[in-house]
């Protein structure tokens, strides 16, 4: 005689709905709108815009790495808006530019992408060697 096979524990399924018999309605904004781009993807592009004006003019840097972090990882009583390694034998040469202290000293979209901008010019002028304002003309007026 075989003997009832026990009912299978049931899986919470997830909610669609809240409370009240209502989900959510759709997206808070479509994907094209800059509201859906997070704060870090919205940095990101503004460090990969200033990249590729400089770039037009000092094609080298097509081999140096761009990297964007939330924070520096030293200690020190200062905090660097951003800092460039030079290449070593197993590595290219890195800039870090530092989104937090940047956003912490900036106070619209604007004035970020000015300083961003900035930061960038400065390692890459370290880096190269040369003056900020040699590496773009414009540094400083803005």
């Amino acid at each position: 005689m075989d003997s009832p096979v026990p009912p299978r524990p049931t899986e919470p399924r997830p909610r669609r709905r809240d409370r009240h018999g209502r989900g959510m309605r759709g997206p808070v904004a479509p994907p094209q709108v800059p509201l859906s781009a997070s704060r870090s993807e919205t940095f990101r592009d503004l460090v990969r815009d200033s990249v590729d004006r400089l770039e037009r003019r000092w094609p080298q840097l097509a081999e140096v790495e761009f990297l964007v972090l939330d924070v520096p990882g030293t200690q020190d009583e200062s905090v660097p808006l951003g800092s460039s390694v030079s290449a070593g034998k197993d590595h290219p040469a890195r800039i870090m530019v530092y989104r937090r202290p940047v956003e912490i000293r900036t106070k619209n979209r604007d004035e970020r992408a000015l300083l961003v901008h900035e930061v960038v010019v400065e390692q890459v002028a370290e880096l190269l060697g040369l003056a900020p304002e040699s590496v773009d003309p414009r540094y400083g007026q803005e």
